[in-house]
């Protein structure tokens, strides 16, 4: 068999099968977007990022799309850092650390990544968070009504929050014991989360550093969310919940029982940085490829 352009890897994981899988496709160059968006839909995977323009000399660079079962995201977390390793794995695998440009869309994203033996390490800078006004707890009564969720299910001492480092989340800051409370009602999330100035949002348990999130249909909830992850911990930081320079872990992934580890730290310069182990599960080789 030829070199193989396809890999099924785990990211935010601790060990093989567990965290959130990914899969990273090599050589897209000219491929569709139709044709991204069938093959993501195929695999079945949370999301799919398709890496090509790949350049080694000089510099280690490429160019990625990402995508959903639903749509291309402009942005998202854990499959920066799983085609980071992939990379280094396919195009330099005789080094030990490598540091990466990810271009998506016209962002770059700086990537690090480290060959531990049998799994990488990957860190992306997420850059500084864009954290909107806060919110009050009456404003998010029509998205918690969407969620089963009640007014007295939020901590009162910490507001409601949309906070990006490249997806626009509301963050709802609950009690522990909400945090299996949820339940989808409606059809209309996404509607009301783009009133309040969000794409998704995210319950964040800040006490036990434990966060949900779905699909704003409700029929999926995510396993590890790098996107999620940063604004999370800048949420922690911007009220010195954690001091700035604290590095936090973030929990995800019990309610799948593919429990995760989102590590996050603030820099000197306020950019939010994300990491997390990435373990490779197979590679292979994609037979039916479009017609160009």
């Amino acid at each position: 068999m030829s070199e193989p352009n396809y890999f099924h890897v785990d990211v935010f994981a601790d060990q093989a099968y567990s965290g959130n899988g990914l899969a990273v496709f090599l050589q897209t160059e000219h491929w569709p977007t139709e044709f991204m968006q069938t093959l993501t839909q195929e695999k079945q995977q949370f999301e799919s990022i398709f890496l090509s323009r790949i350049q080694t000399e000089n510099a280690y660079r490429a160019h990625a799309r990402i995508f959903t079962v639903e749509e291309e995201l402009p942005f998202a977390g854990h499959p920066i850092l799983g085609a980071a390793a992939v990379l280094h794995r396919t195009q330099a695998n005789e080094q030990t650390e490598c540091a990466w440009t990810i271009t998506v869309g016209t962002r770059e994203i700086a990537v690090n990544s480290v060959h531990r033996g049998n799994h990488f390490v990957c860190q992306m800078n997420q850059g500084k968070p864009i954290i909107q006004a806060a919110l009050s707890h009456a404003g998010v009564d029509g998205v918690l009504q969407r969620l089963g969720l009640q007014q007295d299910d939020l901590i009162r001492a910490l507001p409601p929050q949309v906070i990006s480092t490249g997806l626009d989340y509301l963050i709802l800051p609950i009690h522990s014991d909400a945090i299996d409370k949820v339940q989808f009602c409606g059809d209309d999330l996404e509607q009301e989360l783009a009133r309040l100035g969000a794409k998704f949002v995210f319950i964040f348990d800040v006490q036990a550093r434990e966060i949900r999130t779905w699909d704003n249909a409700g029929k999926v909830e995510d396993i590890a969310t790098g996107s999620a992850a940063g604004p999370a911990a800048a949420y922690l930081y911007a009220h010195d919940v954690i001091p700035a320079d604290q590095l936090v872990t973030i929990r995800q992934g019990r309610f799948r029982h593919r429990p995760s580890c989102l590590s996050v730290q603030q820099n000197a310069q306020g950019e939010i940085l994300v990491s997390g182990g990435v373990w490779s599960i197979s590679a292979g080789r994609l037979e039916a490829l479009p017609t160009l």
